[in-house]
């Protein structure tokens, strides 16, 4: 059997973490005791080897409690993510374990490494660095402190979330109520409430897609209020002291590393560079996308008046006047091309599809293996050669105690070294139909998918032999250019003449439904934009608090508004696709001080593609180029020089918003 990290979804995860920390610190105790002066295999490698329990148990806390959140796993994070904080620290601040890799670092030249063991040897320094060993003993001491605190509040924040989730779930008592809603949400409202009229679960962290389809106004601003007032409401659920707690803390933590700000010790690592640089960007296309934002918005409102409704267009009224426009434009129905897309067909000919076309895998179907949930389906990952590349878990359907959403995972990263095969999840919301209908999955649970997808294969293309360098481990403004790259190739029509099938009749889409989902970004590009663009600001003005700075919970809703005013993007109706409450890409993902990543990434997305039509489109030559380039390399190349190679061309933000249909505003 392959080298496949197969996990036991049954496991005393307690049990499993604490032993797993007993045999790190017993193996970090060996590498710490080793010969001097110390070797590259000795340290590093060592260091790569080791943790490989703990490592696996914690990806099982973190599948399940998104996946399969209980109470007693809530309280399992509140009680352990700290004490895993002070395990890390614990091993950072080893007296011993740094000063080895300085002396390594010292001695680099006559080492003879590669470019790969540099790269490890760099990121290793580096990140003790930063994670505080070369600081006194007070400040580690702090620094401790806060780590562990930190954790908590980010179980905490998660913990107040799912509450608020599930307490905000708008009921509804009859179904002319949800008059326009698509057959297959009234049927999954109807199940969710039990036989007592129809409950709106709130959906994704964000977005709530009924709204893009209620009729009833009163209902559509039930629903987007319930969805705004996650975690800032009051009660013993509210996050606004949390968020604020967690601002606060890291810009202090920042000024024990050296630095101003937590935004400007998380950019100091990635492409971008500096703060200056990711605020340029920002305001560039914050500025093209508002500008574009306001003239819908006086569309919107126009139609809004013309239906009967009086006052100013709202946040709740926006995603239903934009569909409507956007069903108008293209003569298509939302509810209809989701007959196209039938969720097997769309993994199978589709995500399958594609990976074989560019990179030559192949996924065949592992029903025998373990898997956490009947849900979840398991496929063997082969190469083009008929390796094996690894494992991936997809598991699709909405449930209860499973977070909203949609993720990229893992069990297993890629590590030759260890001679281990990665082992991928992929995470969706889909609504489960009744009865043994065919799963369907809507236009953006397609993109979604593809989306997340793109960062599997990210992973399972990886040919790095050190884990810490492998696969997403990339700088963060980088690791969402494989999934933008693939959610666009979702709709190209190549692409969807594999999967986009009537579950029914077998007919394809027509070409004026391919080229309706090709104008959907374009279409939603001023609000998708804008929106993105103060989501981005926002976590910059939460991470550029200097130290010692600090925002009262009672200011939180203050402090966002100020954003707005200060960019000026106060667009009517349009506002934050988060609140801070809910905001968890930061406050509760790897996203604190960076999510200005997926625009970064959208730079890149947007020459790729050029280069990709130019160049034939979906072709083995392509696929092959662009995993040599860029997939299997993960840390070890500058990712903006290896595109500029690739592609010929340089980043910018002319090609992205050109492929949004936006335009810089004249001077």
């Amino acid at each position: 059997m392959p080298n496949w990290t197969l996990p036991d979804f049954d496991v005393d995860l307690e049990t499993e973490l604490e032993a797993g920390m007993a045999e790190h610190r017993a193996e970090i105790e060996a590498i710490a005791a080793g010969p001097s002066p110390p070797a590259f295999a000795d340290t590093i490698e060592a260091l790569e080897r080791a943790g490989q329990r703990l490592h696996l148990a914690e990806r099982l806390l973190s599948d399940a409690s998104g996946s399969r959140s209980t109470p007693e796993l809530r309280e399992l994070e509140a009680v352990m993510l700290p004490r895993l904080a002070a395990h890390r620290d614990a091993v950072g601040f080893d007296p011993r374990i740094f000063p080895r890799i300085a002396d390594l670092v010292a001695r680099r030249d006559e080492l003879g490494l590669d470019a790969e063991q540099a790269c490890v040897l760099d990121r290793y320094h580096r990140d003790l660095v930063r994670a505080g060993a070369t600081l006194g003993p007070a400040e580690q001491a702090r620094l401790r402190e806060i780590n562990e605190r930190l954790s908590a509040l980010t179980a905490q924040f998660r913990a107040n979330l799912h509450e608020e989730t599930a307490a905000l779930a708008v009921p509804v008592k009859t179904a002319a109520e949800l008059d326009g809603l698509p057959g297959p949400m009234i049927d999954a409202a109807a199940r969710t409430a039990g036989g007592d009229g129809f409950l709106l679960k709130l959906g994704l962290p964000t977005a709530q897609p009924a709204l893009d389809h209620l009729h009833d106004r009163a209902l559509r601003e039930r629903l987007w209020r319930a969805s705004a007032a996650r975690g800032r409401r009051g009660g013993e659920h509210d996050n606004r002291a949390t968020v604020a707690e967690i601002a606060a803390l890291r810009a202090e933590r920042a000024g024990l590393l050296g630095f101003g700000s937590h935004a400007e010790y998380a950019i100091a690592e990635q492409t971008a560079g500096s703060v200056d640089t990711v605020l340029d960007l920002l305001t560039a296309v914050g500025a093209a996308a508002s500008a574009a934002a306001r003239a819908e918005a006086e569309r919107h409102t126009a139609a809004l008046h013309a239906d009967g409704h009086t006052g100013p267009l709202e946040p709740w009224d926006w995603p239903y006047y934009a569909a409507r426009e956007r069903r108008a434009r293209h003569a298509v129905d939302d509810a209809r091309l989701q007959e196209f897309f039938v969720l097997d067909r769309v993994i199978e000919d589709g995500l399958f599809g594609v990976a074989e076309a560019l990179y030559g895998l192949t996924f065949v179907p592992r029903p025998e293996l373990p898997r956490p949930d009947p849900d979840v389906r398991v496929f063997g990952v082969v190469d083009t050669d008929g390796s094996d590349r690894g494992l991936l878990y997809v598991d699709p359907f909405a449930r209860d105690n499973k977070a909203g959403g949609a993720w990229m995972d893992s069990y297993a990263e890629p590590a030759p070294l260890l001679g281990r095969l990665p082992s991928v999840t992929l995470t969706l919301n889909a609504q489960r139909l009744a009865d043994d209908a065919p799963a369907l999955l809507t236009p953006l649970d397609v993109r979604i998918l593809f989306h997340e997808f793109g960062h599997g294969l990210h992973m399972l293309l990886s040919d790095v032999r050190f884990p810490s360098v492998a696969g997403i481990n990339v700088a963060h403004d980088v690791v969402e250019f494989p999934s933008k790259v693939h959610e666009s190739l979702a709709v190209r029509p190549d692409v969807l003449a594999r999967y986009a099938r009537h579950y029914a009749t077998g007919e394809p889409l027509s070409d004026a439904d391919i080229a309706a989902l090709n104008a959907f970004e374009r279409d939603g590009a001023p609000v998708t934009s804008t929106r993105g663009t103060a989501n981005a600001l926002l976590d910059q003005a939460w991470h550029g608090l200097a130290p010692g700075e600090t925002v009262a919970a009672g200011d939180v809703d203050a402090f966002e508004s100020a954003v707005l005013d200060r960019h000026d993007l106060d667009v009517p109706a349009v506002g934050f696709h988060y609140h801070s409450t809910f905001f968890m890409h930061i406050f509760d993902g790897p996203y604190p001080g960076t999510l200005y990543s997926y625009t970064w990434s959208a730079l890149l997305e947007a020459i790729t593609l050029q280069w990709l039509d130019e160049n034939g489109g979906l072709t083995r030559a392509n696929g092959q180029r662009l995993r040599d380039a860029f997939l299997s390399r993960g840390a070890t190349v500058d990712p903006i020089a290896a595109l500029r190679a690739l592609t010929g061309r340089e980043p910018s933000v002319e090609p992205m918003l050109e492929r949004r249909g936006l335009s810089r505003p004249a001077d």
